[in-house]
């Protein structure tokens, strides 16, 4: 019967930086050559373990870039673990999610994945070990018995926790139908003190921990105990996580001392905010990876967003990869938890849309083209867009704003128009545009000319600029706004734009 975390009373003293010695026991986990190697030398160790029940949500995503970059910024380790012991909860789609959003943000591991499942066979006989060693026992409370322990200490006020029954003694015969848990003998006097390089010293009464299962009695291994038999075996030096896991950290750290095996150094990291202060929702943000790449968001751009969410350099905003490795370090993650804020990210994306070559946005925009269009891009829509990119670019803060405003310049003839862009197109802005096309076939087809034609054409009939180019938009874009006209036309080139200005003449 664990204690739930909300009975977890833990004090807080001002920070202190600890550097935590790796610990050199012998670990029959098979890890790479590189780890191995910077694991003897003391050399930084991390890594992420997520739970695959779900996406990989933007907390994690976070937490798994401060890991990847504390890794690079002190040239060790970074390894990727996922905790899929609940295997009725784990699902593969789930695990393919996590990889492929990890990849997706560039956030390269050290060696194979590890998948906690498969070393339950592990995570037992370090359990029998510590019962061997007095350090553990079998616990045969019932269902029953165990109801009744929390009833009695929630009407006497008490903490609800296990009350040691079973701590100091042996059945003296079989228990019927009482298959047996393993407990933790977990200290009962004194203090479990944590030196946190992000919370500070935090402290909690070993009274208030009981003896927590690590082994069910089927068998299989709780969480903390699985955790620390497989951070310990993969040579971890440094844990950083959310600060939701800080009442872990206790557990953990008394299983390490049961064991006799150096602890990491632990950093919890505040989880994430919504702009309003309140606890990070779907409505704030807190969806899968793969929904802010579905959304139009750069890896690039959104690995910079989280590197601001609790961890700063100075006034610096827009932060390169190289930046971020060279800078960051933990002891910089600040105590309050992060705000998520939409709109400083599509600012931060539009930065990064506009820095990147043309040629690659034309690549990361052909996909969502493609599938609106219902057809593949021929090398002539390809060429069309990149030549149409640097005026695009400027405008755009995701890639779907970026594909949507370029659909125009890959659209079969004769284009479709929206309604604004149709109601512009009147009989008499028809004829307009009929006087027009011979003075534009017999043009230069460059921007400068293009304008020179269409100004002197619309003096020539008395009217404004704008009343000319305003129709002559919506005939070429089947809209009333878009890049600069002559730009618009220049792009199309001279076949193109004729072709379109013939097909609303004609209709």
């Amino acid at each position: 019967m664990p204690m739930p975390n909300r009975a977890l009373k833990a004090t807080r003293a001002p920070s202190m930086t600890v550097r935590g010695r790796h610990a050199k026991e012998h670990s029959p986990f098979p890890l790479s050559p590189t780890a191995t190697a910077q694991s003897d030398s003391m050399s930084v160790v991390v890594r992420f373990a997520p739970s695959p029940t779900g996406f990989l949500h933007i907390g994690g995503a976070r937490t798994a870039l401060f890991n990847w970059l504390y890794a690079k910024h002190h040239k060790g380790t970074f390894l990727l673990r996922i905790e899929d012991t609940d295997r009725a909860r784990s699902t593969q789609a789930a695990v393919d999610a996590i990889i492929d959003g990890l990849r997706w943000l560039g956030l390269d591991w050290d060696g194979e994945v590890v998948m906690q499942s498969q070393r339950m066979a592990r995570h037992a006989g370090v359990a029998r070990e510590l019962l061997a060693q007095g350090r553990a026992y079998y616990c045969y409370c019932t269902p029953e018995e165990l109801e009744a322990m929390r009833e009695r200490a929630r009407k006497e006020g008490r903490p609800v926790r296990y009350d040691g029954t079973w701590r100091d003694r042996v059945p003296d015969g079989p228990v019927p139908n009482v298959p047996p848990v393993i407990r933790l003998k977990a200290e009962q006097d004194g203090e479990t003190v944590i030196e946190d390089r992000v919370q500070g010293r935090v402290v909690v009464s070993n009274q208030q921990l009981d003896d927590l299962i690590i082994l069910r009695s089927d068998g299989t291994p709780t969480y903390n105990f699985s955790v620390v038999v497989d951070d310990h075996d993969m040579g971890i030096t440094h844990v950083i996580r959310g600060d939701d896991h800080l009442t872990n950290a206790f557990r953990q750290t008394q299983i390490y001392r049961a064991l006799g095996w150096t602890e990491p150094v632990f950093a919890h990291v505040p989880l994430i905010h919504g702009p309003d202060g309140a606890k990070l929702s779907k409505r704030h943000g807190a969806l899968g990876v793969e929904a802010y790449r579905d959304m139009g968001y750069l890896p690039e751009a959104l690995r910079n967003y989280l590197l601001r969410l609790g961890w700063g350099h100075g006034d610096a905003e827009i932060i390169s990869t190289e930046q971020a490795i060279e800078w960051f370090d933990i002891d910089a993650v600040g105590r309050a938890p992060a705000r998520f804020d939409f709109v400083k990210l599509a600012n931060l994306n539009g930065h990064y849309i506009r820095e990147t070559a043309d040629a690659r946005l034309v690549e990361l925009v052909a996909p969502r083209l493609e599938t609106a269009l219902g057809r593949v891009l021929d090398a002539g829509d390809r060429a069309r867009l990149e030549a149409a990119m640097p005026g695009l670019k400027m405008r755009a803060k995701t890639l779907v704003e970026l594909a949507d405003n370029t659909r125009f310049y890959v659209e079969r003839r004769p284009i479709p128009r929206d309604a604004k862009a149709g109601a512009l197109l009147t009989a008499e802005a028809r004829k307009l545009l009929a006087d027009l096309t011979p003075k534009l076939a017999a043009s230069r087809w460059e921007p400068g000319a293009l304008e020179d034609a269409v100004r002197h054409q619309a003096e020539a009939v008395g009217l404004k600029l704008g009343a000319l180019a305003q129709p002559l938009r919506a005939a070429l874009a089947g809209r009333t706004t878009s890049p600069p006209i002559f730009e618009v036309m220049a792009v199309l080139g001279r076949d193109e734009t004729l072709g379109r200005l013939r097909d609303v003449i004609e209709t």
